[in-house]
């Protein structure tokens, strides 16, 4: 069956998943013929792997954007200037530099935003996190598909979000519901290019939730697929970011200056913590007017100005819409589980040695009660050994009062070590 054209979406920064990447959507897709390929190429020619572009350059279906990668602004200035290269596709198809696709990928996608479209919504958007790949590693390939859970409002304002397996996947006939929107991977009519672009002025973190809720207020119903279409690498280890140049030694503005205009805007953008939307003109960056945020806010459960989530929405059971609209400001706080950001102190004393395995993290409340509890496993005690870190964020969902948190290393052999019990301020 012959399928419409899909302008597919990739920003690639320095990145030698990148033509892998390719191969697989090309040697999976049932109709290759009509994939229009436009990758923003941030690149360093002393980089080994450039030349293996090559094979693409001359084929018409690509368009490489060449950019060095000193004149790179980040992830979403670079999928706007992708955006900017849409010409009237019928599908779009966004994804990241280092993934790998099913057979048939392309007529599954196809497939399931028909039937969305039949069901009566008019303009489904399929998104999530995709389950995870290790490349090289045959073993690594997740068999499950996965959906968006809430994790936390970061101290910046910012949503973040975790992979949380389908459970009765195998039971479904189609897409489920979804509350957020992934980056990494959406599928939906190439329009969405113009009427919910890429905002260049964000960095990273903001990106996710700025573009769920703007999609929503524009009328796009997000759905996570049912079925298995593609993996994504998660860690990247080894391998260069944009926040690895952008900063002093390379004589440019360091990017966390960067990333922190761009918490800045998402705060206004969702007038948050005082902000006034009204300061910016966002033009095509706005919000849509097909619903509002507080729409959106009932559908997904969570709120914005006062950094809330539903207790239904931290479940995670069940699919949106959430079933319960509270008819004021102050019902959300009375009915919504609190969340606390603590910062978690670390300190030469803690046993990090090469014999501990973990490290017991748990927020108490004044009786010594459990709140909760986050094990920092040898890879982040590694990370903290070696980046000589002071300080983490944990960030506790509960409605009584954070007290204390307690440090506990547990060693090899089933031996814990002294007992860190620190006052939080």
């Amino acid at each position: 069956m012959k399928q419409s054209k899909i302008f597919i979406q990739v920003a690639a920064y320095r990145d030698p998943e990148l033509v892998p990447t390719i191969k697989s959507i090309l040697d999976n897709a049932d109709n290759p013929e009509n994939l229009v390929f436009c990758i923003a190429w941030q690149y360093d020619g002393n980089d080994s792997f450039n030349k293996d572009l090559e094979t693409y350059r001359n084929d018409e279906r690509f368009i490489i954007i060449e950019i060095p990668w000193r004149k790179s602004k980040g992830a979403c200035w670079a999928r706007n200037t992708i955006q900017q290269y849409y010409d009237g596709e019928e599908y779009t198809l966004q994804i990241d530099s280092h993934m790998r696709f099913v057979k048939s990928w392309d007529t599954k996608c196809i497939q399931m935003l028909d039937q969305l479209k039949k069901n009566g919504h008019k303009k489904p958007l399929l998104t999530g996190y995709m389950p995870s790949f290790t490349p090289g590693d045959n073993n690594s390939f997740v068999k499950e598909p996965w959906k968006m859970k809430f994790d936390r409002f970061i101290p910046e304002g910012a949503v973040f979000f975790l992979p949380e397996t389908i459970d009765e996947w195998k039971e479904l006939l189609e897409p489920v519901a979804a509350r957020f929107y992934s980056a990494h991977f959406c599928f939906v009519d190439g329009i969405f290019c113009k009427e919910v672009p890429h905002d260049p002025l964000y960095y990273f973190h903001g990106e996710e939730i700025s573009i769920a809720v703007r999609a929503f207020t524009h009328g796009y119903d997000l759905f996570h697929p049912h079925m298995l279409i593609c993996w994504h690498e998660y860690t990247r280890k080894g391998r260069t970011k944009h926040w690895d140049d952008h900063d002093e030694k390379n004589n440019l503005e360091p990017w966390h200056k960067v990333n922190d205009r761009s918490h800045k805007r998402n705060r206004i953008l969702f007038s948050m913590d005082g902000e006034d939307h009204n300061t910016i003109e966002w033009g095509e960056f706005d919000f849509g007017k097909e619903r509002t945020v507080k729409e959106y806010e009932d559908y997904a459960g969570i709120n914005f100005g006062r950094r809330l989530a539903q207790q239904f929405t931290l479940d995670n059971v069940d699919y949106p819409p959430n079933p319960i609209v509270y008819k004021s400001e102050d019902e959300w706080e009375d009915k919504c589980t609190k969340s606390y950001t603590i910062k978690i102190d670390f300190d030469k004393s803690i046993d990090s040695s090469e014999d501990v395995v973990f490290w017991y993290v748990g927020v108490q409340n004044k009786n010594g009660d459990e709140l909760q509890r986050r094990d920092f496993d040898r890879d982040m005690l590694d990370k903290i050994n070696k980046e000589n870190l002071t300080q983490q964020d944990f960030t506790c969902f509960t409605n009584d009062v954070p007290y204390q948190y307690v440090i506990w290393p547990y060693s090899k052999g089933g031996l814990w070590g002294e007992k860190i019990v620190k006052r939080i301020v």
